[in-house]
């Protein structure tokens, strides 16, 4: 049992000065799960007191505005004007981090997308205990240059280990060699025991991958794909992926070979979870993630407000 002034030190790094779980666990000397425990401990003692301030005026117009043209709830995290694209995911990761918590309870299954975004989600998120929950891979991960799975097994380790939640990884090939190839995996019962747990979660996360601007996404500069995948992207106009399914601008996927090989669930299939987190940081990403909202993957929206406002421009034509 820690006591009030302890719990109270323990609060001011994180909350106060900003500190990193890990560097507050190195400071006292516990374990970053003792840490966690010991903020939720100030919470409820009363030491730690969180309040929401309304959105500032731009955001709640930008919020408005996206929600008037897609009908999906906007969640806008605030930067600073001079803020790196790095601290731009950083306040989108927060913020979705904290919906992800308030949301996900009890006899509930969390469907999640690798990638560099989530992986910061994951790396905010408080842990929570939960019970009878599940956190399931919802695309897999391994190619051919890459057979362990990249950053995979961490990020979804680290979503279960926040809700005590069980956790069923998905060990397929991002993407299957051939159409058929996939057609015969899919008659696995292993694999049809994951594909049927992602197909009844409760709640999806997710980001929009980009393979042009200043930082590509995972699947584009992890060896992932062939020249021709970016040569057939170039001539079906594809701007980006979710859940490595790819996408035109215009929201249409079903007619793309690459995606009868894609092990990630097509929009058609996404949409059947009933409440979709999708979290974008960075210009770079907006093409592909209009195309995500017009294929309506998309229910929620956590958006840095620098890359909101190019979205509103990017839909204005300017």
């Amino acid at each position: 049992m820690h006591d009030d002034a302890e719990l109270y030190r323990v609060a001011e790094l994180y909350y106060v000065q900003g500190a990193t779980m890990e560097a507050v666990a190195d400071r006292f000397g516990v374990s970053r799960s003792t840490v966690s425990r010991m903020l939720q401990a100030a919470r409820e003692r009363g030491i730690v007191r969180i309040s929401l301030s309304p959105p500032l005026d731009s955001r709640s117009e930008l919020s408005r505005t996206l929600h008037d043209a897609f009908g999906v709830t906007v969640h806008v995290a605030g930067t600073s004007p001079s803020a790196s694209d790095a601290k731009r995911l950083e306040a989108a990761a927060r913020s979705a981090a904290v919906l992800i918590g308030d949301w996900f309870g009890d006899e509930m299954t969390l469907g999640v997308a690798w990638g560099t975004t989530t992986s910061a989600v994951a790396a905010h998120l408080q842990s929570k205990r939960t019970r009878d929950t599940m956190v399931v891979q919802m695309n897999g991960a391994v190619s051919a240059r890459l057979p362990q799975m990249g950053q995979s097994p961490g990020l979804f380790s680290q979503m279960a280990t926040a809700f005590e939640a069980s956790l069923m990884p998905f060990p397929a090939p991002a993407f299957f060699d051939n159409e058929e190839t996939r057609t015969l995996m899919w008659q696995e019962s292993s694999v049809r025991r994951v594909l049927a747990v992602r197909d009844t979660a409760d709640l999806a996360v997710f980001s929009v991958g980009a393979f042009r601007g200043p930082a590509l996404s995972e699947v584009y500069s992890g060896g992932y794909l062939t020249k021709d995948a970016f040569r057939e992207f170039a001539t079906h106009r594809v701007v980006g992926d979710v859940c490595t399914v790819f996408l035109r601008e215009d929201g249409t996927y079903a007619d793309l070979d690459l995606n009868r090989r894609a092990s990630g669930p097509a929009p058609h299939e996404l949409r059947r979870i009933p409440r979709r987190l999708c979290v974008v940081a960075g210009d770079h990403k907006v093409p592909g993630l209009v195309g995500a909202l017009r294929a309506g993957v998309v229910t929620d929206l956590v958006i840095d407000d620098r890359t909101a406002r190019t979205l509103v421009r990017h839909l204005a034509g300017r």
